[in-house]
């Protein structure tokens, strides 16, 4: 195995997206990832029927997976012990769960006081809603983002149809993971890490959506959801957005669109005329741009440099020229679910490229070779399945 991460190895209690995501995204830069799952197995693997969904595969690809009881002292011995040789730990149930488990970072970390104990969770670990129980829609309604959906103060707050606020959350614990290792290699000290969704969302949103809040004082001028509409137009013929924030890429836009006497109108002359005069400068560019095809507008528009692109369908993602000369999508028989298609890591990296496998495990499918490695004998491994601890795995006639 090669990667940045190559020879870090993760003990992944997580469960879901959040946490697997993280974990995910660590295993494609070479970590070991160990991906510790009830005897039943993530509850992503049962949403599409099966042992094994798209969703699983996407979240957990190239880890491995051993199945415990956890709800057994023997379990729990054996989480502990894979432990003492883990340079990461990560679990996002409910504050206090883990604890209540015999797995808090004060025990694991006796254990092992170089390891990085990471905690996703909700909320937090104290307030009003640190026990609820959250998924992304919780913190979409908490963070803003609902309510930034809306298309006017008269509209009402919307979703966004993605889960945002998991992924988001994902990728800001893999980079503190990464960086609580880099800390750990100057001062060799492991650590708590704690990541909560509402957290990541607020700091996530605050550059733009929450920005508006930044200067004391501004809440009231802060209105509910947004001042125009957003930046898809209708063609004759479909979709595209476009747009212009630096002066030059505004005049650019008037002479695409054949209206150079924008340049000098007062309403829009300077961004910050622009800015005030958002909604009607929109409907006015809606009405112009639904006169003529979208092929059309999209070459005056490339001609003079302006922001521009067709709104694809998600069919059309996937086979646009610039995903292929990209080399993202790439396609394999996995042994679960058939013919697969995924996308390569988006870091790329010239001296230490990632060369980890992109199937994702069966349940409990590497469980023997995991303890054999941590020092399990053949018949306490054994004992260990007679008994229900652990899953035997995948039978061949499972492959």
């Amino acid at each position: 195995m090669t990667g940045p991460l190559s020879g870090f190895r993760i003990l992944d209690l997580s469960r879901v997206l959040s946490g697997p995501v993280a974990t995910a995204l660590l295993a494609d830069q070479g970590a070991d990832v160990i991906k510790v799952e009830p005897l039943g197995g993530d509850v992503v693997r049962a949403l599409g029927g099966g042992g094994l969904t798209p969703g699983f595969l996407s979240a957990n690809r190239g880890k491995r997976s051993i199945a415990l009881d956890l709800h057994t002292e023997t379990g729990i011995a054996v989480v502990k012990r894979l432990a003492r040789d883990a340079d990461v730990f990560v679990q996002n149930f409910r504050p206090g769960a883990i604890e209540g488990m015999g797995l808090g970072p004060d025990v694991l970390r006796a254990e092992n006081e170089r390891l990085l104990y990471v905690s996703i969770s909700g909320f937090g670990e104290a307030g009003p809603y640190a026990h609820k129980r959250v998924y992304d829609p919780v913190i979409q309604a908490l963070c803003g983002l609902a309510d930034l959906q809306a298309e006017s103060e008269d509209d009402r707050p919307r979703m966004v149809r993605t889960v945002i606020p998991d992924k988001t959350t994902g990728l800001t614990a893999a980079q503190a993971i990464t960086a609580g290792l880099l800390a750990r290699e100057r001062n060799g000290k492991g650590q708590h890490i704690r990541v909560a969704m509402l957290d990541a969302m607020i700091a996530y949103l605050w550059p733009e959506g929450l920005g508006g809040l930044t200067r004391v004082g501004d809440e009231e001028l802060v209105k509910t959801g947004q001042r125009s509409k957003d930046l898809i137009y209708q063609t004759q013929d479909g979709y595209i957005t476009t747009g212009a924030i630096s002066n030059k890429e505004w005049h650019g836009l008037c002479r695409a669109i054949e209206r150079p006497e924008w340049i000098d109108d007062e309403r829009f002359n300077t961004p910050a005329a622009r800015m005030r005069n958002i909604k009607i400068r929109l409907e006015m560019t809606a009405d112009i741009l639904s006169s003529n095809s979208s092929a059309h507008w999209l070459q005056r528009l490339d001609a003079e440099e302006v922001p521009c692109a067709p709104v694809l369908t998600r069919p059309e993602v996937i086979t646009q020229e610039q995903v292929r000369v990209n080399n993202l999508i790439f396609e394999y028989d996995h042994p679960g679910l058939g013919r697969v298609r995924q996308p390569r890591p988006a870091a790329q990296f010239d001296l230490t490229p990632p060369a980890t496998a992109q199937v994702a495990p069966m349940l409990g499918e590497h469980g023997r070779a995991i303890l054999a490695e941590h020092g399990y004998d053949d018949d306490t491994i054994a004992e260990l399945i007679s008994s229900g601890v652990m899953s035997a795995g995948p039978s061949p006639s499972d492959d």
